[in-house]
């Protein structure tokens, strides 16, 4: 590995919330990291709690959430390299029924025990939630484990190359 860890694990946690319902919204979530001396943050884990969908009968409602190394405009998905996790609820409607919920959710400790599941090198992180034919805004809180470290120049320079090229 082209880096040094210089902190024990950190727990940062964070909430977002639609902006209006069915609403695309993200936030950024600053890590303050040290970019003159190539700190870069590793992630460990990551845990999504998005809010349940409405039950609207008939319709197909859904709650996603995701979180990336970098911005986007619209909702992404583990095809993307930059998302470290999503998760999503939804409840399929059915006229007779009311309704069968369904949940998809990156698993917070990959079964593989990784080392870790994502490097930062940028000084921040990304969430975002977007409800599909809710009757409310929704909202996503979750908490990103990892730690700090110092990335050797060459590592340094290829993971940010990274990040702001596949933006």
């Amino acid at each position: 590995m082209g880096f040094k860890k210089t902190s024990d694990t950190i727990a940062i946690s964070f909430g977002v919330s639609e902006s209006a319902a069915n609403t695309y919204t993200e936030e950024e979530v600053a890590l303050q990291l040290d970019v003159l001396n190539n700190e870069i943050f590793v992630v460990l884990a990551v845990d999504l709690n998005p809010s349940t969908p409405n039950l609207v009968p008939g319709s197909t409602t859904e709650c996603r959430a995701t979180c990336a190394s970098t911005s986007s405009t619209s909702m992404q998905n583990l095809s993307n390299t930059n998302v470290l996790a999503e998760a999503a609820l939804a409840i399929v409607g059915d006229p007779a029924a009311g309704g069968v919920g369904f949940t998809r959710a990156a698993e917070e400790s990959p079964v593989a025990r990784l080392d870790y599941i994502g490097l930062i090198a940028t000084n921040n992180f990304f969430v975002a939630i977007k409800g599909t034919n809710n009757t409310n805004p929704k909202s996503v809180n979750g908490r990103v484990w990892g730690y700090r470290a110092r990335a050797d120049a060459s590592t340094y320079a290829a993971l940010v190359q990274s990040e702001v090229l596949s933006a």
